[in-house]
């Protein structure tokens, strides 16, 4: 929780920190056989660094591991130092690599490291929430991860790669989405730490700089959403609820106008998905907020994040410990009382079942 300039307190969860196994050895520790004694590739095995380094100062810890990789640690710079009631944690793996049961495996190890060593954490346990990583090119082995850890009380979404290499439209994957609607599960996707063998990161292939990178791969959001859309899977999941985790809602507005204008006239195309296309993201689709978001410190803020329902479905993310991690702090000014609380923890709550108001009160 944080105090605003005006004297009053704002609760804050953050939707999206997250962690790392401290070294590739305490990854194979989590690892079995056949799978420990092979190669595993590092986690920062991509085609594009930050020019500054991947992550924020003095997020190394004081043993020097990985960034993302101690829970007391994080939980001092998030609780005490940032004012975070709640963190909703995303294990950052390895991307989609060719062996397929390799990559299932190394989610497999993510996972029981997320639940053992961060949500049933002595001290800070009940402050954290996670998300299970699952293979979305596996998927008995998605749905073997989603029995295993789906029931666990703090486990409150599944997390699949931005870069897929098919659609999430796709029938392929209905199996997938029909379960985690069924366990009352939200799915996110984010861009994954490492390349690995995904499809570049614009439909005309690789940028040059990071800078484009990162500006350009947010945007793979809208493929997704626009084919889950048109090929019916929310009239077909009305339980489905999409996180779009690496930001992109300040686009939205305008996707979604074009996307109306079409959705009508050429309904004779699509008779699975009877509506306005806009009228399948309230309840199913949200999006995390973070540091490189617009509108920023603009008059218009508040308007832009009214059109198409924005303020009912973003949620803040820190991106900790990422070089681009932000504090609630950063919310433009502009917006409303309401929209601020919606932003900081009340779409979180909703979406997660997170009781933040009686947590803080609590404290």
């Amino acid at each position: 929780m944080i105090r605003l300039s005006d004297g009053t307190d704002l609760p804050v969860i953050d939707a999206s920190v997250h962690i790392f196994f401290a070294s590739n050895r305490d990854l194979r520790s989590f690892l079995r056989e056949p799978f420990t004694s092979r190669g595993i590739p590092d986690p920062e095995m991509d085609w594009y660094g930050a020019p500054g380094g991947e992550y924020a100062k003095g997020t190394r810890g004081p043993d020097k591991g990985y960034p993302g990789s101690d829970p007391a640690f994080v939980a001092r710079q998030l609780f005490a130092e940032r004012g975070v009631d709640v963190a909703v944690l995303h294990p950052m793996t390895r991307g989609i690599l060719p062996d397929r049961h390799l990559t299932s495996a190394v989610l497999a190890a993510h996972n029981e490291m997320l639940v053992t060593r961060w949500l049933e954490h002595a001290e800070f346990g009940d402050r954290f929430r996670g998300t299970i990583r699952v293979n979305p090119e596996d998927i008995p082995g998605a749905l073997r991860e989603l029995e295993r850890w789906g029931g666990h009380e703090r486990v409150v979404q599944l997390g699949v790669p931005l870069q897929s290499r098919e659609l999430y439209g796709k029938p392929q994957f209905w199996p997938l989405w029909e379960a985690a609607a069924a366990a009352g599960l939200p799915v996110a996707a984010h861009i994954e730490t490492g390349e690995s063998i995904a499809l570049p990161p614009t439909p005309s292939g690789h940028t040059r700089t990071y800078e484009q990178y990162i500006g350009f791969m947010g945007l793979n959001y809208v493929y997704h959403l626009m084919n889950m859309i048109a090929e019916g899977v929310f009239e077909r999941l009305p339980g489905l609820r999409f996180v779009f985790a690496d930001g992109g809602a300040d686009l939205l507005t305008p996707f979604m106008w074009r996307m109306d204008t079409f959705g009508r006239p050429h309904l004779e195309q699509t008779p699975w998905a009877p509506r306005m296309p806009s009228d399948y993201l309230p309840g199913h689709v949200y999006f995390v907020h973070g540091g490189l978001d617009g509108p920023g410190d603009a008059e218009f803020a508040a308007e832009w994040f009214a059109f198409t329902g924005k303020q009912d479905t973003v949620m803040f993310g820190s991106s900790y410990p990422h070089w681009h991690c932000t504090d609630i702090t950063a919310l433009p000014p502009a917006l409303s009382a309401e929209q601020r609380a919606n932003l900081s923890w009340r779409n979180a709550s909703r979406l997660y079942g997170i009781d933040i108001p009686a947590t803080a009160t609590a404290r």
